[in-house]
């Protein structure tokens, strides 16, 4: 984690752009992850840079900029790339230790947060699996009656 007194938190697309960079050079040096982006998904990254601004821009600060399905691309990748938990969680994990090589504060921990819903989530759906923080055992009452009148519309839809 960053020590360094002067870190800032992240406040402007400014931010977004330094943060998206710094963690795409790791990725791109990544043992593991490298290989997925260089060699099998063949990400171009003049245009593939551009829209993570523009998606974690509107994550974070609503910019409303980003156009895209991040699930169908990284479904595209299921047959050919280990699109494993552990995979997921790994660029969790580079992404987390960008966040707070670089920024510190209230966005830096959003950021983070959504990071991991979105990580999560298209683990999930990609691999037809529950998402893996879904613990039923865990819900209160009411939470439990919300989701079952939800599984009960989806079941009709």
């Amino acid at each position: 984690m960053n020590t360094d007194d002067t870190s800032q938190d992240l406040t402007s697309r400014a931010d977004i752009i330094r943060l998206v960079d710094a963690f795409y050079d790791r990725i791109r040096r990544d043992e593991k992850l490298g290989p997925i982006f260089n060699d099998i998904a063949h990400v171009n990254w003049e245009t593939h840079l551009p829209k993570m601004y523009d998606f974690w821009d509107t994550v974070l600060f609503r910019a409303g900029t980003f156009r895209g399905n991040p699930l169908a691309a990284h479904a595209k990748l299921v047959s050919t790339a280990d699109m494993s938990k552990a995979s997921f969680d790994h660029w969790l994990e580079l992404f987390t230790a960008t966040v707070h090589d670089l920024f510190q504060g209230t966005n830096a921990a959003v950021i983070i947060r959504s990071a991991e819903d979105m990580a999560n989530v298209i683990y999930s759906k990609i691999n037809q699996v529950p998402d893996p923080r879904f613990d039923p055992a865990n819900l209160t009452p009411e939470q439990r009656e919300r989701y079952a009148r939800y599984k009960q519309t989806e079941t009709l839809s």
